[in-house]
């Protein structure tokens, strides 16, 4: 059985993904379990944004999922655009969490200072 460099770069590609992606989320879920009742106002929206954009972000893909696919070309070429994708759609997402009026982020800090008293 023989691997071409294009499945090697493709595997390669797909675990850097999840490595990136895990670490997001890993780093989200301990900012989130961590005790924010000593956190600043500040402190706290960082956090409801940074929520915000890992969401839009799994919107984003989700949204993307829906184009039909292009086959065409080699297989390096597509892995290196799935690449640019997913960068490209983290730092839109971040831009959209940081750029809307009435944002998730801003619902869910008035959230928390309303439950929690923070």
């Amino acid at each position: 059985m023989s691997i071409s460099i294009d499945n090697m770069t493709s595997i390669l590609n797909n675990k850097i993904s999840q490595a990136e992606n895990a670490s997001r989320t890993s780093g989200l879920e301990r900012t989130l379990s961590a005790d924010m009742s000593q956190a600043s106002d500040e402190e706290l929206m960082g956090v409801c944004k940074e929520f915000e954009a890992y969401f839009m972000e799994q919107v984003l893909k989700e949204m993307e999922k829906t184009i039909p696919n292009n086959d065409e070309g080699d297989a390096s070429m597509s892995q290196l655009t799935d690449y640019y994708k997913g960068q490209m759609m983290q730092k839109l997402a971040g831009e959209i969490a940081e750029e809307t009026g009435n944002s998730l982020a801003q619902q869910l800090y008035e959230q928390m200072k309303r439950n929690y008293g923070l």
